[in-house]
This record gives C-alpha cells, structure tokens and sequence, in this order.
C-alpha cells in the first residue's frame, strides 16, 4: 500500500486555507458533515500504518469487594474473572486493525510468558515477526489492573525503562527503512519504557520526509526534544502545559502550550486532548480549532490517547485534512472512553456514531 498518501494534505502548505497569523477559529462539530466523514471512514482499507513504540501487555483483574482486610486497611478483592488486552503501541496497532485499516508493528518484547502473551495476542509466531523484536535482558511491559465493581482498586507494573542498545535500534531502523515505501502513515507511539530514543527519532524523522511519509507522535513529556520535524504530535493536556512549560489548565493556557510546542518542534500541527474540554487543534500561522467532547458517559479514558492517534493517522493517510481527521478522532475517543478497559472502536461503530451527532 502507499497509495493513500499521494497529494496528501499534509504534505502541501496552506491545505485548510491561508489566514492572517494569530487568528482563532470557532468551534468544530461533527453536525452536518456526517457524508464527508463517513467517506474517509470506507477509505480506511486503503491506509497502510506502521505503529512503532513500547509494546505493554495489559492485564485485567475483575472481580468485586465485599469486606476491608483484617491485615490492612485495604479491600480485599474476590477474583471472579481476569485477561490480557494489548497495550500501548500494541493498543494502537489494535485500533487502526479494529477500524479496518492496514496495521503493522514495531518494538520490544521480552523473553518470557508476558512476552509470548503478548505476541499471541498480536497473532505473531514466538519468534516474532518483521519489526517486533525479542530481547531476553528486559522483561516484557506489563500492566496490571485491578478493577471492581467497574473501578480500579489498584495498578502494579512489570518494567525496566533503560534505552534499547545501539543493536537493537539499528535493527528497528532497519525495519522501518524497508517498510516506508509500502506505508501512508508511520505512527510513535511513546510510553517512555525505552523504545523511543533520540537517536532513533531523528533518523526517522529523516527517512520518512525522503519519502514523503508523515510521522504522528504520541508524546512522553520528558521527550519532547526528540520530536523535532514530526508532522503532528497529540499530548494531553497535562504533557502539553508541561511540555511548553505553562501553568494551568485553562483555555488561555491550552492555546499558549499548543502554540509554543508546535513553534519548538517545527511540526505541522499540534492536537491536544482535554477529557471533558474536547480537543484543540493548532496549525500554522496561528490557525486555532476547538472541538467540544463527543463522550456521553465516561467509564475509563484507559488507551483513549492511543484511539485518537491511530484513528488520527488513519484519516489523514486517507486524505482527510487536519480539521476533519481532527474531528474523527474526537469522535472516536468519545466512543472508546464509554467503555471499560483498554477498548477498540470499529469503523461500522464510528461510521454509526456520526448518525447520532
């Protein structure tokens, strides 16, 4: 595939139009445009996306709460049930197969049974496949969660954080070298556990603009310098304030973060999500959108940020510009936090949401 990128709007300046610098945009919506939404949704097949990052395994205690501990003053937990969901880049990977796009995967596993778990869960051999590389010095990223009664009691992880060796990112840039020219879109999905280095971004950074190929970024705040030259990167409120070094959590704050972190990295647009706030999308020459939330009931924002940057670079691998990509992964993320657990959206469940404003 590949395809889907030619005159790709990100790859043309101006693409939503050409306004005076500082200029606010008002408010966007998906009312009205369901026709021209629903286009890019049936385009998905088209869009070949590689996610590259920290693979996490997650996994799910469920069970309920009946009594406090005589040890502790902690609430004992009968376990009725558990399983393990992917996580992270993995979670990522997932939704753009989930919405009917073309997904492959790239990072880090360990040699042990969250590792294998983790590979079955991908549908991948024990030897791995492609970019998803076993390193038997690390343990595999596992997250467990225990949730009762649809709330989480308490979280425990299985990491080590230390940056991969020199071998180990030159075998992903390898990977990654032989894939662009079959990709429309190449997505970072960062969690900080030691994938993503410096080094490796900007060699990245440099292979995919010879070929014309955007770079989404999920960012890590403590990373930020590294993505110098990627076309869009979307924090969270939070990461971005504390990112751009801006205090609070207002309007006025979001619009200066965004504004400072799209000027420092040279990247084509910033999306921030803001939970119950929406998002707001930052361009060039100071083009500014806001788009309310599309999220009736939140159960659990657990991988929404890895919805709307899969669902994202999707839409844009499509042709979509900033604003209605934009607009699909607000909706999508709308969708997925209604739901408990680390969830995917299908592209019939958001091609039906849009229906329903």
């Amino acid at each position: 595939m590949g395809t889907a990128r030619k005159g790709h709007p990100l790859a043309r300046t101006g693409n939503v139009g050409r306004r005076p610098s500082g200029e606010v945009q008002a408010a966007l919506d998906v009312d009205g445009r369901a026709r021209e939404l629903r286009q890019y949704i049936e385009r998905f097949p088209q869009a070949s996306v590689l996610v590259l990052g920290d693979l996490i395994l997650d996994h799910y205690v469920w069970g309920r709460v009946t009594r406090i501990s005589p040890e502790a003053p902690v609430p004992v937990v009968h376990v009725e049930s558990e399983e393990y969901k992917l996580g992270g880049a993995a979670n990522v990977f997932n939704n753009i197969h989930a919405l009917g796009g073309q997904a492959d995967i790239c990072g880090v596993v360990g040699s042990d049974d969250a590792g294998r778990c983790l590979l079955r869960e991908l549908g991948l051999k024990r030897k791995g496949r492609g970019g998803v590389i076993i390193d038997p010095e690390r343990p595999t990223t596992r997250k467990t969660r225990v949730v009762a009664h649809n709330q989480q009691v308490v979280r425990f992880d299985v990491e080590r954080r230390h940056e991969l060796t020199a071998l180990y990112q030159r075998r992903i840039i390898r990977y990654v070298e032989s894939r662009l020219r079959h990709l429309s879109c190449l997505v970072v999905s960062d969690y900080a556990k030691g994938v993503v280095t410096g080094p490796l971004m900007a060699e990245l950074t440099r292979l995919a603009a010879e070929r014309g190929v955007p770079i989404l970024v999920d960012p890590k705040v403590e990373h930020f310098s590294f993505y110098k030259g990627v076309t869009v990167v979307t924090p969270n409120h939070l990461e971005a304030t504390q990112a751009a070094g801006v205090r609070g959590d207002d309007d006025q704050a979001i619009v200066e973060a965004g504004t400072v972190i799209r000027q420092r990295l040279g990247c084509q647009a910033v999306l921030v999500t803001r939970g119950e706030k929406g998002m707001s999308l930052f361009e060039g020459d100071g083009v500014q959108w806001h788009i309310p939330t599309r999220a009736r009931q939140v159960y659990d924002v657990t991988g929404a940020g890895d919805t709307v940057v899969g669902t994202l670079a999707l839409a844009l691998a499509t042709g979509a510009n900033l604003r209605d990509s934009a607009l699909l992964a607000n909706q999508a993320a709308g969708l997925v936090v209604g739901m408990v657990g680390t969830a995917t959206v299908t592209g019939k469940q958001l091609g039906a949401s849009l229906e329903h404003g």
